[in-house]
């Protein structure tokens, strides 16, 4: 039986990779630009969010990366966020295909308990939430943010396969 997860987490890897690809084409200084209401820079949000990512899906599958984003001391370039974003998103799909979702998690170096759906959902929210502050920052640059809505992804999905 299906429940449908993994098709938010696919729709997540087409808005994460979709953003990455608009955000590899700004410069330094585009990437830079903060603003007050917003968890950092364009770069600094995009770390943050990716790393975050692997982080949960490190916790739901038992397997990271290494090294981790998080532990990288400077920013990784695009080609490589990408990679991370491929990477962390297709483990969280298939995790989700699998629909193993009755165990509890220890967290945050077991101080803290959560249901594995719960993480899930985290994972969902933190990338939207700072999807939507990329897109915040670079309106207020006079930069159109890439179309990240679920119509967007359906029109992607139809034309990936072929119909209108």
């Amino acid at each position: 039986m299906t429940t449908g997860l993994s098709d938010f987490f696919k729709y997540n890897l087409w808005a994460n990779l979709r953003l990455l690809d608009a955000c590899a084409q700004l410069s330094d200084a585009q990437l830079d630009a903060t603003m007050i209401g917003t968890f950092g820079s364009v770069r600094e949000t995009l770390f943050h969010m990716l790393a975050s990512e692997e982080g949960y899906a490190h916790h739901v599958t038992g397997t990271a990366p290494t090294p981790r984003l998080k532990e990288l001391t400077s920013f990784p370039g695009f080609d490589e966020l990408r990679r991370r974003a491929e990477q962390s998103g297709e483990k969280l799909i298939a995790f989700a295909e699998q629909g193993k979702l009755n165990r509890l998690l220890s967290l945050d170096e077991g101080t803290y308990e959560a249901p594995i759906m719960i993480v899930l959902i985290q994972a969902i929210n933190h990338t939207v939430d700072h999807r939507s502050q990329i897109a915040t920052l670079l309106s207020q640059q006079g930069i159109e943010a890439p179309d990240l809505d679920g119509w967007s992804y359906n029109d992607a999905m139809y034309a990936a396969h072929g119909r209108s």
